[in-house]
């Protein structure tokens, strides 16, 4: 679990900014709390604070919580800091994250009004 962060059923990136000061504990009371999602579904949480080279990740392996911190040398995240929410990310989204991309883009073209023909 710790090299393949695709190894967990559910991913979850809690949008906004968390308090990376806080631990396992601290963390698991900020789903619990705030988003009332299962911690011990085979979930991994993700979490960034205001510094966007480095996150957070709690992981449930069936015998005790995992505190994972990961810090980027050469790069920083695109944490979606405009919601606060906890979003569930596909495979893809999650690479766009490692790689620096957003991975809740904005959709930029909106849908036409119905009846809007020339």
């Amino acid at each position: 679990m710790l090299i393949n962060w695709h190894e967990p059923e559910h991913v979850y990136l809690v949008c906004g900014k968390t308090d990376l000061r806080k631990g396992i504990d601290g963390l698991a009371i900020v789903i619990a709390e705030n988003y009332g999602l299962e911690l011990y579904n085979d979930s991994l949480f993700l979490f960034c604070g205001s510094r966007n080279d480095r996150f957070k990740g709690l992981y449930w392996d069936g015998e005790g919580f995992i505190l994972l911190c990961k810090r980027f040398e050469n790069g920083r995240l695109k944490w979606p800091r405009h919601r606060h929410d906890a979003q569930k990310l596909t495979s893809q989204q999650i690479d766009w994250l490692l790689e620096g991309l957003d991975p809740l883009p904005e959709r930029q073209i909106k849908a036409a009004p119905m009846g809007s023909f020339y």
